[in-house]
């Protein structure tokens, strides 16, 4: 049963679970990693064979069975795939940033490019935790700015196939090039390269404790999106909201990930018990109700709060994956708010809609990252290239005082350097 308390009872830091992880990965897959980066593709076959229990002949999904998968999902489904995708472009494209140009006096010209990578890497969970959504929120981002291959790699099931809804997902969002290889060593295959999988400059998504190693290990060889940690939501409700729609809202995230947290803060202790009771009633009936229970029996929290601005101090001090604002008047407290990865206001605005179809990102900063990261966006596949162009003219007003700053840095070549122009022309 969840636990009802006071503020103030919990400390901040305890709110959600956010411990170290008791097994350590590190090792195992730094092995994995070294195996792939020496031996391509057949350790890929290999780690493919013993992980996922598939011996394949090839890795790369064709064009036949993306082809195939579209006509196996439901149309329906498809239809929303479309729709998601719409929302999701009309939201990104706002982010897309341009490059500028600054001139100055004497001729002097600076700026800055705005540049997509060349190649971005999207790692996409199989199994039971396929998910399309993800698929769509990592991939439009990249096609939006720009990047000039998308490659996409997803353990396959034990009949050497990709999850059909994946795979239209992955058409629907423009995916170029996609193969049949999960875990560590998908990650090792974009960082490095191997006969088959090209090398990437960027490396995104989720995955299990493996995957989210193996990036932290490659990164610096490329770059990733962060490492994400389980599921997190935290509710902010007034009085007034339906505890049926708290309890579910709740489960939405508790059913992800027995690490998950779903906490609630509101101001009435009424309400604090009445969900309580409805999350009884609920956990049982969920297909996941297994997660769902450990989840809330071992993680879950509501805190009965003395007002709303408590409630968001709360919210800004441990910075959640989610924020739902379940209030009259949300526009009212989200100037307020400083730290979360995605705010959903409102009475009508469940966490959901937000994994599925809204469009603004799904992929976003857990574990109190918020304070400082950001949610997927077109900025993680593009980089910034700054120029410089000074006359001669120029050069000579500013060469005394760029060697009076090198000097004072013990950097006497760079003095010489600034200098050296004008004396020549003597």
């Amino acid at each position: 049963m969840i636990r009802i308390a006071a503020f103030g009872e919990v400390p901040p830091e305890e709110i959600f679970a956010r411990a170290v992880p008791e097994t350590d990965v590190s090792a195992a897959v730094s092995e994995i990693l070294s195996a792939v980066r020496r031996d391509g593709d057949r350790a890929l076959f290999a780690y493919t064979e013993k992980f996922d229990k598939v011996a394949l002949s090839a890795l790369a999904v064709t064009p036949g069975e993306i082809a195939e998968a579209r006509a196996a999902v439901d149309p329906e489904f498809l239809r929303v795939l479309e729709r998601a995708a719409a929302n999701i472009r009309r939201f990104h494209e706002r982010q897309v940033r341009n490059s500028f140009v600054l001139t100055g006096p004497d001729g002097v010209v600076m700026g800055q490019r705005v540049l997509p990578v060349d190649r971005a890497g999207l790692y996409v969970p199989g199994g039971t935790a396929a998910y399309p959504s993800t698929v769509l929120m990592d991939a439009i981002p990249a096609k939006i700015a720009g990047v000039g291959e998308v490659v996409m790699v997803t353990p396959p099931g034990r009949d050497g196939r990709v999850n059909p809804a994946i795979l239209a997902a992955a058409s629907v969002a423009g995916v170029d090039r996609i193969f049949k290889v999960g875990g560590a060593q998908a990650i090792a295959a974009l960082a490095y390269g191997t006969e088959s999988i090209p090398k990437v400059d960027k490396i995104v998504g989720p995955g299990n404790a493996f995957v989210a190693e193996a990036k932290k290990q490659v990164y610096g060889t490329v770059s990733i999106d962060m490492i994400a940690g389980p599921s997190e939501i935290l509710i902010v409700a007034d009085g007034k909201s339906d505890p049926r729609v708290l309890a579910a809202d709740l489960l939405s995230q508790a059913e992800h990930d027995k690490m998950a947290s779903a906490v609630l803060v509101t101001d009435s202790m009424a309400l604090a018990e009445a969900v309580r009771d409805e999350l009884e009633i609920r956990i049982p009936l969920l297909e996941r109700a297994e997660i769902a229970r450990v989840s809330i029996d071992k993680n879950g929290k509501i805190i009965v709060a003395d007002d709303l601005a408590a409630a968001i101090d709360i919210a800004n001090e441990i910075a959640p994956e989610h924020l739902e604002l379940m209030v009259d008047n949300p526009f009212d407290l989200l100037d307020r708010v400083r730290h979360a990865g995605s705010v959903f206001l409102g009475r009508n605005c469940p966490e959901a809609l937000g994994d599925y179809l809204a469009g603004p990102n799904h992929t976003l900063p857990t574990g109190g990252t918020a304070r400082f990261s950001s949610p997927l966006s077109v900025d993680d596949f593009v980089k910034k290239m700054q120029f410089t162009y000074f006359t001669e003219a120029a050069l000579a007003d500013a060469a005394d005082d760029v060697a009076l700053f090198a000097r004072r840095e013990g950097l006497t070549g760079h003095a010489k350097s600034a200098l050296i122009r004008g004396e020549v022309e003597k």
